[in-house]
């Protein structure tokens, strides 16, 4: 195994399961799946070959994703985790963000999108499938509401969110204190569109500013809403009503 090769761990309760994403892993250049269990056996498999990246099922009868995840994060070196299911059930997916997954993808995502979530994943960067963002999203702001999360598909490419604040410890002492006015106004307009899943070019285009710009706002919105990632911050914003547009336009699709 050459020294720069990605090592992937995969967690599945289904033989079948696991292997076939061993498989296509298998073809990709530069990526070695050094193990498959299943979620009991899935800390120490972690300790044993210290994996670039875990794909983790959400779903599994004996020892289920999110417990597992947990396990995972208690590790010395918790491994970079990303959740693969077969369907966008909101409790499995608000509770695997809230665990720190770095990652949510679908059973049936496409080879060539698989592989470019491995390799975003592994820079640091986080990978959520659209069809799962707004789910993910709904858990947050409709828990207890009784009312059904899912809202609509979107479109079938993976996109990746860059983690501009991985440093954003700090800043979570102050989560949930960050008042409106703390925000400039450009601020809330970046923080608008990325609530409704748009990327920095997206960003960028829509303001008509530079994506660098782009990124430095998303770097100190992260910063003030004290989260690690977009979803989490978009999430964050729903709770606190910190945006507008984005959330009518989520509210005509749910």
């Amino acid at each position: 195994m050459r020294e720069l090769d990605i090592r992937v761990v995969i967690v599945d309760d289904e033989i079948l399961i696991r292997e076939g994403v061993r498989r296509v892993l298998d073809t990709f250049r530069g990526v070695r799946v050094v193990a498959v269990c299943a979620g009991a056996h899935a800390a120490g498999e972690v300790e044993r070959w210290q994996p670039d990246l875990v794909l983790l099922d959400v779903r599994m009868p004996h020892h289920n994703g999110p417990k597992t995840l947990a396990e995972l994060r208690m590790l010395k070196q918790p491994p970079v985790v990303a959740m693969l299911t077969a369907s966008d059930a909101e409790e499995h997916l608000s509770a695997a963000l809230r665990g720190g997954a770095a990652g949510f993808l679908l059973k049936d995502t496409a080879p060539e999108q698989l592989e470019y979530a491995v390799r975003e994943l592994v820079k640091g960067n986080a990978v959520i499938d659209p069809r799962m963002a707004r789910t993910v999203i709904h858990g947050y702001v409709n828990r207890g509401s009784g009312r059904s999360a899912y809202a609509g598909s979107g479109s079938a490419r993976l996109v990746p969110i860059p983690s501009e604040s991985r440093a954003s410890a700090a800043g979570a002492a102050k989560a949930g204190r960050a008042e409106p006015e703390e925000f400039t106004a450009r601020e809330r307009e970046v923080l608008d569109l990325l609530a409704q899943g748009l990327s920095n070019t997206e960003i960028a285009k829509a303001l008509h500013i530079g994506t660098t710009t782009v990124k430095d706002h998303v770097s100190a919105l992260l910063g003030k809403l004290g989260v690690a990632n977009r979803v989490q911050a978009a999430v964050r914003a729903h709770q606190r009503g910190l945006v507008s547009g984005a959330a009518a336009g989520m509210r005509r699709t749910a």
